[in-house]
């Protein structure tokens, strides 16, 4: 196995990891970067650099990324010559990030004329020093590009003040708001899926849907991440972001075209279009959580209070579920339920569609109940299930729902990359639409922000669930209010 070539690109690039060291970088974003080298998706003359404050040479790093790197490519995709031609793009700058004079040498690693790009895969407390001693040092201009992970901030106060100290050196067009979820296939393909087929546009919206389930479901606990977990919290950490955004694209109206601010543009109306809720709104129509001892896998696992760095007394969520509205023509009265949660009975995301019934009941003798689901599953697998009703063989007429299934994995021949890889590529070639601009992540803390505030307010502590199941029962309740319960 040999790389594909490299497409000809105006610039060399240099590719600076700030927390290089870090578990991201080691989990998804050499991996990732291995998988876009393989497939010829990086300049020729690329360079990676890493930075951490660990006393390393290039040698004992180069042992690290083997060891903590090289498990997360799977084995068809590994190739020992492939592998080591990988490592030759792989440099180590040792750097404290209040050390104006470690940026210096970071400058002295930097060739001139390079196109750079900054990827904070740190707190993000350090963007706005980052971003100061890289300008300071020089580092940044007109070809620079930053990429921000998130949380980005924890409130629309911190969030603002970052967007302001990061925008005092990058333009918005360099600046990369990254959300690893805009980057899954079947996430883009909701796009295509809603604007690309004739059939569903006209249906997509009130009266026709009544009801839309958005759930992002994780097996696993906060595990290593529980110091920065109980800070945090699910509505920051999972709602604010990945969830919004999915309901964006399942609620924006028709872009003028696929340039990045077309798109962006109409996902900032969906937020802005978010209706605010009240503190009798959060009271009634959201319910937090809090796993316990419980089942995961099969094995017994410990609750989050007795997770390591979490205070015994915290009250931080680890699960959020919601009843939201978009006060605009297309959506109106069609709630849109948020779910999100850790140690879940299992790990699955998923989009559900619930078209309206018919409006005569021809059938009376069948059960009533949603006729027609699209259900779009984005991991672990990723599928389109249209569910639709049919006549039950044998005499009489009784109706059964059968499945309308489209294996994306199956359906097409080509390689699916995974959404780091994807969205690394975008930031090399300079693809904005799938990263989120200033506007549309300030709306969403603005909406977001009440909300927190008001559980503050309320004073309530989250409810226990156990480890393993889907969550408080509170949730189910919120659904079956207005005649609805949770697709699983």
């Amino acid at each position: 196995m040999t790389p594909t070539p490299a497409p000809d690109t105006e610039l060399p690039l240099d590719m600076v990891i700030f927390g290089g060291m870090g578990d991201l970088a080691m989990r998804k974003l050499l991996p990732a970067l291995y998988m876009a080298y393989l497939h010829g998706n990086l300049p020729g003359a690329t360079r990676i650099l890493s930075t951490g404050r660990q006393e390393f040479d290039r040698a004992a790093y180069l042992a690290h990324v083997s060891a903590h790197s090289r498990p997360f490519i799977t084995g068809e995709n590994f190739n020992e010559n492939t592998w080591n031609g990988f490592l030759n793009l792989l440099e180590y700058v040792r750097l404290d990030v209040q050390s104006a004079p470690d940026f210096g040498a970071l400058a002295e690693a930097s060739r001139a004329g390079a196109q750079r790009v900054f990827y904070l895969a740190t707190a993000p407390s350090l963007f706005t020093t980052i971003c100061d001693k890289l300008s300071a040092a020089g580092l940044v201009d007109k070809h620079a590009r930053v990429v921000l992970e998130k949380p980005l901030g924890r409130d629309l106060a911190s969030a603002v003040e970052i967007n302001e100290a990061v925008g005092r050196h990058f333009a918005e067009s360099q600046i990369y708001r990254i959300d690893h979820y805009l980057g899954k296939e079947t996430v883009q393909n909701l796009i295509v899926l809603r604007f690309g087929n004739s059939i569903l546009e006209p249906i997509w919206r009130a009266p026709n849907i009544s009801s839309v389930q958005i759930t992002v479901a994780e097996e696993v606990g906060v595990g290593s991440r529980a110091g920065f977990y109980d800070g945090t919290g699910a509505m920051r950490d999972m709602v604010q972001n990945h969830l919004l955004q999915l309901l964006c694209i399942v609620a924006m109206e028709p872009p003028t075209s696929l340039s990045p601010d077309a798109v962006r543009d109409e996902k900032l109306k969906v937020l802005r279009s978010l209706r605010r809720f009240s503190l009798a709104d959060i009271a009634r129509d959201t319910v937090r959580g809090q796993y316990s001892h419980g089942v995961s896998g099969g094995e017994e696992v410990q609750g989050y209070l007795e997770e390591a760095n979490v205070p015994l007394d915290s009250r931080t969520e680890t699960f959020v579920a919601l009843r939201a509205h978009i006060d605009t023509w297309r959506w109106s009265k069609v709630p849109f339920y948020l779910r999100t949660g850790k140690r879940m009975a299992r790990r699955s995301s998923r989009i559900v569609i619930e078209f309206a019934n018919p409006p005569f009941p021809l059938f009376p003798e069948n059960p009533v109940g949603v006729t027609n689901r699209l259900v779009i599953e984005l991991q672990p697998e990723e599928a389109i299930k249209l569910q639709i009703m049919a006549k039950q063989p044998g005499s009489g007429v009784q109706m059964q729902q059968v499945a309308l299934n489209l294996d994306l994995q199956s359906a097409f021949q080509q390689r699916r990359a995974e959404a780091y890889e994807r969205l690394l590529i975008d930031v090399v070639r300079g693809r904005l639409t799938h990263f989120m601009r200033r506007d549309e992540l300030e709306a969403a803390w603005a909406w977001a922000d009440p909300i927190i505030e008001g559980w503050k307010t309320l004073g309530e502590k989250p409810q226990q669930y156990a480890a393993g199941s889907w969550g408080p029962a509170a949730s189910f309740a919120l659904l079956a209010r207005d005649g609805f319960s949770w697709f699983e």
